[in-house]
């Protein structure tokens, strides 16, 4: 599932090609992707002009004037910025149709995208509105980590993927970032000492700052609004690595579950 880094580059991909664009027209191909797209959106989003592309979490938000689109990319989606006369893939569901005569359209062979629309706030939004710090801001910090962790039982990789904690640190980047810490990430939350948190967070900032200087990390399906794949995976040290030796120690990467979800760890450097 694209995670952070990919949903920055999208953004940033993106955001050029749109901003201060009027969209002409929205062409709806498949509506049923994770919640119904609102066919009303057809007749609501002719005219408006697109002010800024910003990103809360691993969600997109698309301000037009007066009312803002929430885009998700789901688990293999990707927005792409072409000519508005481009030829159709399988699964390209919707294009969003500029005035310069391109388009941004979204592709999704599993449908687990999503195109929202809100008039309101869109931090408000049901979505958005329970979500915690970006891990990029200085708002998550140690003190703030090491206050939500205290008591903690819940394995420090479930707790940090957790997007009330802090949004967008999806499974790759916290089994790096619980790599670079030198964190097990078994280990409860609550029992990972403040020092140790301290070295988290600047972890995760590394992480998700060298992943989006590298166009994110593609697995299987992930690519940007060029239509190239991101190239952190060339950077992993543990994710997808079980029975590799450790580029660190040498010792065998380990491979677990945890919460459905495969998790990455030296033994040795991860005590």
């Amino acid at each position: 599932m694209p995670e952070l880094p990919e949903v920055e580059t999208t953004r940033r991909g993106i955001r050029a090609a749109l901003r201060g664009r009027t969209v002409t027209a929205l062409v709806l191909r498949e509506r049923r992707l994770r919640w119904a797209v609102d066919e009303r959106l057809g007749a609501v989003l002719p005219g408006r002009r697109v002010v800024d592309v910003r990103r809360r979490a691993k969600y997109l938000l698309i301000e037009l004037e007066h009312g803002t689109l929430i885009a998700h990319l789901g688990m293999s989606g990707s927005l792409r910025v072409l000519p508005a006369s481009a030829p159709l893939l399988v699964h390209d569901h919707y294009d969003l149709l500029l005035d310069s005569g391109r388009c941004l359209r979204f592709n999704d062979p599993r449908r687990f995208g999503c195109l929202l629309w809100t008039e309101g706030d869109p931090a408000e939004h049901p979505l958005l509105a329970g979500l915690g710090p970006e891990p990029l801001e200085g708002s998550f910090d140690a003190d703030y980590l090491a206050s939500k962790a205290r008591g903690r039982r819940v394995a420090i990789k479930q707790f940090l993927m957790d997007q009330r904690v802090v949004v967008g640190v999806g499974n790759i980047y916290a089994s790096e970032a619980l790599f670079r810490a030198g964190i097990n990430p078994r280990r409860a939350a609550g029992r990972v000492s403040r020092d140790r948190l301290a070295r988290l967070v600047e972890a995760v900032r590394a992480v998700l700052a060298e992943a989006i200087r590298q166009g994110g990390t593609t697995l299987r399906d992930y690519v940007n609004a060029e239509g190239t794949p991101g190239y952190f995976r060339q950077e992993l040290f543990v994710y997808e690595r079980a029975g590799e030796p450790c580029r660190n120690c040498g010792a065998p990467i380990r491979q677990v579950v945890q919460g459905q979800r495969s998790t990455y760890y030296c033994p040795a450097c991860q005590r």
